[in-house]
């Protein structure tokens, strides 16, 4: 047995684990051993009848909790394990709020010790009502526009959507009392920075991670930040190929629009706003990266966010506001939408990541196309080659051989030049079991 996040070893009792007592109780519960070393190692504790009488009588007039403590007794030695449940209530030492978090303790202050009061409470950061602030102080056209995109949804019947801006702000629970909330604010204000820092959009384009050749802000409130992000996005940092159907001039974006765009309304709507962190849009010749400050769901993992899950929104009142006028589904498909879109466009999969700071969505471009394998010096017989293994996984010399009416000998040195350009890679060792498959670099 190691340390974890509900398990801690401590040699001998002093006052100040009352902290870790703390921790446990504001977390997820935990048991606190008192007598073994961090390998959990006993080492004989002492004066172990007092300590049964003094910890729970300490961890009561300190922290105004119970906790079970037990005497356990063998050949190595004696030692206390002391039980923590989780409570539905914040817990503080001193004035002091600690939390367990992976196996260390956490003293809360500032942005996260208000995240954690008010998830106690039951209440989200969006749900915080703010001061000073009216409906009239709230922009028209954006309500304007809201009601033309939730008529269309139909996920709010037209009796609500020909009631005033007041009524309206009433059915979309974005009241608490007589203040308006942080969600009203974001979603419907002229300027949502002036009470909430961060609330905007930055995108760059870079040549290398070093390198940023130009870059844009979208501000706004966040109805009119998804609709300007997603137009500058696809006329200025993403190209279209141009190609014809007869008469007809058809484009075809280099990544799917509604990808993108489920993208940037999952990052909307799970970012944690009160990092004041904009969202960050890294867009590359060969990638594009969305990141947004927050966190998974408790005891989440990416496995859990990838698969089919439910929906559970790091801002409910946002995201209802959002489903409300159709941008986004109440089922947690989103990520499951992004990855058939980019499928069924012939790009790979995107792919999810999060780290303690936030959250990255990576879409792959398909550098696969004629005008980029053009840029590598490959003649026609090398790029009818790569279709073909896009559009059937693999491909052998014999195959190169008969869609190039070409010779035995030509086809391996054409092929050599491929895995050397790193566009296939080689698999197998010998003869007929030598295949080659698109590089993953």
């Amino acid at each position: 047995m190691r340390e974890s996040q509900n398990i801690e070893f401590k040699s001998t009792w002093k006052d100040e684990y009352l902290k870790w007592i703390c921790g446990f109780a504001n977390a997820n519960g935990g048991t606190l051993y008192i007598g073994k070393n961090d390998a959990g190692d006993i080492v004989d504790l002492q004066k172990t009848e007092k300590l049964l009488e003094d910890i729970p009588n300490k961890v009561r007039d300190t922290l105004g909790i119970l906790v079970d403590v037990n005497l356990h007794e063998n050949l190595q030695g004696n030692f206390l394990e002391i039980i923590v449940e989780p409570y539905p209530y914040p817990v503080n030492y001193k004035g002091q709020y600690h939390y367990r978090s992976g196996s260390t303790k956490q003293e809360l202050k500032g942005g996260a010790l208000d995240k954690f009061l008010l998830q106690k409470k039951g209440k989200r950061w969006d749900s915080v009502p703010v001061p000073n602030v009216s409906v009239n102080d709230l922009k028209r056209e954006t309500f304007d526009f809201f009601r033309k995109r939730a008529s269309m949804s139909q996920r709010i019947d037209q009796e609500s959507l020909a009631d005033s801006n007041e009524h309206l702000i009433e059915n979309l629970q974005l009241r608490e009392g007589k203040f308006l909330k942080r969600a009203a604010i974001l979603l419907f204000h002229t300027n949502p920075e002036r009470f909430i820092t961060g609330a905007y959009i930055k995108i760059g384009y870079f040549e290398s991670d070093s390198d940023l050749r130009f870059q844009d802000e979208v501000h706004g409130n966040l109805f009119e930040q998804i609709e300007k992000t997603v137009d500058l996005l696809f006329t200025k940092y993403i190209k279209a190929i141009i190609s014809y159907e007869s008469i007809n001039r058809i484009e075809t974006f280099e990544y799917p629009k509604n990808a993108l765009r489920e993208a940037l309304l999952n990052a909307i709507a799970h970012k944690d706003y009160s990092g004041g962190v904009p969202i960050q849009i890294s867009v590359y010749k060969d990638k594009l990266m969305i990141w947004n400050e927050g966190q998974l769901p408790e005891n989440w993992t990416m496995e859990t966010l990838i698969a089919k899950h439910a929906s559970k929104p790091y801002n409910p009142d946002i995201a209802n506001a959002l489903f409300r006028s159709g941008y986004i589904e109440s089922w947690g498909r989103g990520i499951t939408k992004m990855i058939k879109l980019c499928i069924e466009a012939g790009l790979p999969q995107p792919s999810f990541s999060y780290n303690s700071s936030g959250i990255w969505a990576v879409f792959q471009k398909d550098i696969y196309n004629e005008s980029y394998l053009r840029t590598l010096q490959l003649n026609d017989r090398q790029i009818r080659a790569v279709f073909f293994v896009k559009n059937n996984d693999k491909i052998t010399n014999s195959e190169y051989q008969k869609i190039n009416n070409i010779k035995k000998t030509v086809a391996a040195l054409e092929l050599q030049d491929l895995t050397k350009k790193e566009v296939l890679v080689k698999i197998g060792k010998t003869g007929r079991g030598i295949k080659y498959r698109l590089s993953k670099k």
